[in-house]
């Protein structure tokens, strides 16, 4: 592992075909020294599904997404819109390093902290208007027919229930962040699925490790495993990226001019 590059360096140096399409997460592993899990914070490029950076962190904070976004931008990221869940750390961040940058909420995360704060698995009072909430995400919706059905919802279940209103108001202030999708930018999704995917992997992979001894093995375990993805083909792959089935995301990533067998060889650091 020691003498794999770094993969900031590698996307810096030999890759520029990224959609600019950057799903976000953080992923907490164990590493001793910390009382916690401690954050890995890595993005997926959504039509190549490579990873320009990852970065672990001793928390989930604004410098820790300062830092990620300086990263990307240190491999000259086509950066049009990040797709990431309701943290506050990562706005300011991100209005910092690439202020023109846009926002997509993911809506399951967005409508999970609703149903919570709802308790509409134990609790019948909001439920039916939870439900028909969660209808207006309906991705086929147009947006004239969506403003209808929220202005059904409010007479119907929030004229006279400070909750409900206070849920409508919410959705319509962060309207834009949510359904930027749609109106703003082609082929952006609005779910947590592609990286919940590589997410799955990687737990997979750190349930035989238990936990690391230090950071910097951590570090380093978390860029062969980046490195690892990057250049393990695609198998299984469904529509509408079935096209990528027997490439790597790094190869797709790629400069024209460079040869994928060139990236392989590489032992700087």
């Amino acid at each position: 592992m020691d003498s794999l590059p770094e993969n900031t360096w590698l996307s810096a140096n030999y890759c520029n075909r990224w959609s600019g399409r950057l799903v976000v997460d953080g992923k907490y592993v164990k590493v001793k020294g910390y009382d916690q899990k401690i954050p890995f914070i890595y993005g997926i490029d959504y039509l190549t599904h490579d990873i320009p950076v990852g970065l672990l962190a001793p928390s989930e904070n604004e410098e820790a997404y300062y830092k990620f976004f300086v990263l990307l931008k240190t491999c000259k990221y086509p950066f049009q819109i990040v797709i990431a869940d309701d943290n506050g750390a990562v706005r300011p961040a991100l209005a910092k390093v690439f202020p023109t940058v846009r926002v997509q909420l993911w809506q399951n995360h967005y409508l999970e902290n609703w149903r919570q704060a709802l308790a509409i698995r134990t609790n019948e009072k909001y439920r039916e208007f939870f439900y028909g909430l969660v209808g207006c995400f309906d991705p086929k919706l147009h947006h004239k027919a969506r403003e209808a059905r929220w202005q059904y919802l409010y007479f119907r279940y929030g004229k006279y229930s400070s909750v409900v209103q206070t849920v409508l108001v919410d959705v319509a202030k962060r309207s834009n962040e949510l359904f930027a999708f749609k109106y703003r930018l082609e082929h952006c999704p609005n779910t947590t699925n592609i990286i919940e995917s590589f997410n799955s992997h990687l737990q997979g992979r750190l349930k035989s490790i238990k936990g690391f001894q230090s950071f910097h093995s951590a570090e380093r375990w978390l860029n062969a495993w980046m490195i690892r993805r990057r250049t393990k083909p695609f198998t299984d792959c469904e529509e509408p990226f079935k096209h990528l089935n027997g490439k790597s995301s790094l190869e797709v990533a790629l400069k024209k001019e460079v040869k994928f067998p060139e990236i392989l060889g590489i032992k700087k650091r």
